[in-house]
């Protein structure tokens, strides 16, 4: 009954995990202008850092030769999911909006779940297959607003590229983490990764801190850190590190599908970006797909 009641709670604040990310959005593209990329990531991660490594400090210290032991892996860790998929998304967002960090984020799922199955030898079922595949039918439908004959006509600004980077390495920062076993909690781990995240941002800050356009930094820049470390940093990463023991790198991994959802909603609630219909029919389709995928037992997947 116990397990039973840890996988719904875990079903419950994955779905909502997307919707703490949508505040990065927000805060990616309003940014310009007044905070440069490696800076905002460099805060952000700093202040979630010393957040968790309080909450964590005495398991952090009672396994301090495992942290140490592990600090290689902190540092690939944080590479990936702090700089590559913090500041890399700032980057992009200067040039692309958050509906289409959002659409090419979505495209992770797929190389979490290739990768699940190939190199962490997790089951896929046929419903999991046809949920991704629905899912991604639904992303697909989104991005070319309905009109499928456009499909080839697709293209992708700078912007889009650089977060084509950082879905990849998102990815790989949720494989690793499946891989490389730890015995800490998931706030103690997510602590160890932002320190880890924070040595590898820290020379790229400090190079935009010594460019002479770089703006100063204020009120609205220091709000920015703080909102983009306590909501899409420590709430929605804890939550993600901790759900991926429970129900496993695939099953977790398709939840991102929603991401455009939520996405839409924000970003033409706050940014004015528009909102059609096709983000409706698109929007079915990513939840029939996740619905599926979300409805395979726990007892299916060995690594639950």
């Amino acid at each position: 009954m116990r397990e039973k009641a840890r996988v719904r709670i875990a079903l419950v604040l994955v779905c909502l995990m997307p919707l703490l990310w949508t505040v990065n959005l927000v805060v990616a593209r309003q940014a310009t202008g007044v905070i440069t990329p490696h800076v905002l990531a460099l805060g952000r991660w700093t202040l979630a850092g010393v957040i968790l490594a309080w909450w964590s400090r005495h398991e952090l210290w009672r396994k301090r030769r495992e942290v140490i032991q592990a600090w290689p892996q902190s540092l690939v860790l944080g590479a990936c999911g702090m700089w590559i998929c913090g500041a890399w998304v700032y980057i992009g967002a200067q040039s692309t909006g958050a509906m289409n960090i959002a659409l090419v984020y979505a495209s992770a799922p797929v190389l979490i779940t290739l990768g699940s199955v190939l190199w962490l030898r997790e089951r896929f079922s046929l419903w999991q297959a046809l949920g991704v595949g629905l899912s991604l039918a639904g992303v697909l439908h989104v991005v070319v607003r309905g009109e499928w004959a456009h499909l080839a006509e697709v293209q992708l600004v700078t912007g889009d590229l650089w977060v084509v980077c950082s879905a990849v390495a998102w990815a790989a920062f949720s494989l690793f983490q499946k891989k490389w076993h730890s015995s800490l909690g998931a706030m103690a781990r997510l602590a160890t990764m932002c320190a880890g995240g924070v040595v590898v941002i820290l020379p790229f800050a400090l190079y935009e801190l010594s460019a002479a356009d770089t703006p100063v930094l204020g009120r609205q820049a220091l709000l920015q850190v703080v909102a983009t470390a306590l909501i899409p940093g420590v709430a929605a990463y804890w939550i993600y590190g901790w759900t991926l023991k429970v129900l496993g790198a695939s099953r977790v991994a398709v939840i991102l599908y929603a991401g455009p959802l939520y996405a839409a909603l924000v970003a033409w609630g706050v940014l004015d970006e528009p909102l059609g219909l096709y983000h409706l029919a698109g929007g079915l389709l990513i939840l029939s797909g996740v619905g599926l995928v979300m409805a395979t037992k726990p007892s299916d997947d060995p690594h639950t």
